[in-house]
């Protein structure tokens, strides 16, 4: 009698993940998406700079600093700042990153902050180049793209913030990825990764959404240090009937399948692109920011015409926008009033109107009460957290009634990408603290990013900037 031995199964989505990490230096990213990546790097070092003062960035400096010593000064926070441990760095570059809500967006949160954030710091600690860093962007990117892919519900409506919880395991798999780790070794960061993951969107508009970024960024570090040091995680902690994907799932509709065996091939950045945003707000406000704009320019409003608005948005965009009535620029970023409000008594949505000044001014808050909101639920192609559209409707004094019509594009959505004109313009504004000839050639460092032989090109040109 012979005995028929069962075949062996395909790996698990864990280990494949691990496999496809560790096969990172096999892969190098095309052009288009080295500038892409490069431009994230400009945007995400922009917003750290315009973002480095608030208070709870002094916060984050001031609890990383009780854990320094100079034994592990590996990695300069905010490119200029003391030494500190990587991960230590990761956590104050993420916050500041994230702070403003100036950073880019994508995988219904903010990629570059956490992403860009860990790369730099851990890029420091090893030398590593400018390649590298894309390379290993790319990987921490196709990880959380696809793990966010496989769940059919919105994160947000149950609480889930993406940038916390998916960009903790993204961060692990790009600091895995530049570190070389093998796909076992890479399977165990991302299983110790899930077991850190955390955010709430309970936490909108306070200082605890920018700590989500920071984070998520030094536990992808600290993730990659304990598998290194040896610490083991369950071989299938993501696919798991009671493993990560089904822990965060908003309804249940989740796929626990092993990945496809042309994954990554090509890499969805390559389709979806990364938004950057044009306005510092909260994206879901960004499509209604540029009807209230249009409207003012073309039909010359004035605050005190406007008798009502109605602005149409989706159910998951109106529920991360609580702040009805905000009181400082924090609140005003996820505030749809705000939105409204600050285009028609400034025509500018920008860091000036996010200054708590302006954001209590009397014809400012005299608006809040003027917008209602509808929702609708449809769904945007590749935001699944917007609407499909948005559009905004002004009725004035003198019996006007202006209609924006649908807005299915925000300006600097990765389908209508800013220039690198106006790439550059925002890095200017948000850097211009800064002595203008090291400013430009920051800059310049972050745009030669693909050809530095290594990121101390880039943190010497941030030291020069006395940040």
């Amino acid at each position: 009698m012979s005995i028929t031995s069962s075949p062996t199964p395909p790996p698990g989505l864990t280990a494949r993940l691990g496999a496809f990490i560790a096969d990172t230096p096999s892969r190098q990213a095309s052009t288009r998406l080295q500038t892409m990546v490069r431009n994230g790097f400009v945007d995400t070092v922009a917003t750290m700079i315009a973002g480095r003062a608030a208070p709870v960035v002094l916060i984050a400096r001031r609890w990383a600093s009780l854990r320094q010593n100079t034994r592990n000064a590996q990695a300069h926070a905010l490119l200029g700042w003391a030494p500190m441990s990587a991960r230590d760095s990761a956590l104050v570059n993420g916050v500041a990153a994230h702070a403003l809500d100036y950073d880019d967006v994508g995988l219904q949160g903010h990629p570059s902050a956490v992403l860009v954030s860990a790369l730099l710091a851990e890029g420091e600690r090893l030398g590593a180049s400018g390649n590298a860093l894309l390379n290993a962007y790319v990987t921490g990117h196709e990880v959380w793209a696809e793990l966010i892919s496989r769940d059919q519900d919105l994160h947000h409506l149950k609480g889930w913030h993406p940038t916390g919880i998916f960009g903790t395991l993204g961060a692990a798999a790009a600091v895995a990825a530049l570190r070389g780790l093998d796909a076992q070794r890479a399977a165990h960061a991302l299983g110790l990764a899930a077991s850190m993951a955390a955010g709430l969107t309970a936490n909108f508009g306070s200082m605890a959404k920018p700590f989500h970024a920071g984070q998520a960024a030094a536990h992808g570090i600290d993730a990659v240090d304990l598998a290194e040091a040896g610490m083991t995680a369950a071989p299938d902690v993501l696919e798991h009937p009671t493993g990560f994907l089904t822990a965060v799932s908003a309804g249940g509709q989740v796929n626990r399948e092993p990945p496809p065996a042309d994954f990554g091939a090509p890499a969805r950045l390559e389709s979806l692109g990364l938004t950057v945003k044009k306005y510092p707000m909260c994206f879901a406000t960004h499509r209604v920011i540029d009807a209230a704009l249009d409207l003012v320019t073309a039909h010359d409003i004035s605050p005190t015409q406007l008798v009502a608005a109605e602005a149409t948005v989706g159910s998951a965009q109106a529920s991360m926008l609580r702040n009805a009535r905000p009181r400082n620029g924090l609140e005003a970023k996820f505030s749809l009033q705000f939105a409204v409000a600050a285009p028609l008594v400034a025509r500018a949505c920008g860091l000036g109107q996010l200054e708590d000044t302006f954001v209590q001014r009397p014809e400012v808050q005299a608006i809040f009460e003027k917008l209602s909101i509808r929702t609708v639920n449809t769904s945007h192609p590749t935001e699944p957290t917007l609407a499909a559209s948005d559009r905004l409707v002004l009725q004035l004094s003198d019996g006007r009634r202006l209609d924006s019509g649908e807005v299915f594009v925000a300006r600097g959505e990765a389908s209508a990408p800013l220039s690198e004109q106006d790439l550059a313009a925002k890095f200017h504004d948000c850097a211009r603290g800064v002595e203008s000839r090291a400013r430009a050639a920051l800059l310049d460092s972050l745009l030669n990013l693909p050809e530095a032989p290594s990121v101390a090109q880039i943190v010497q040109a941030g030291r020069a900037c006395k940040l």
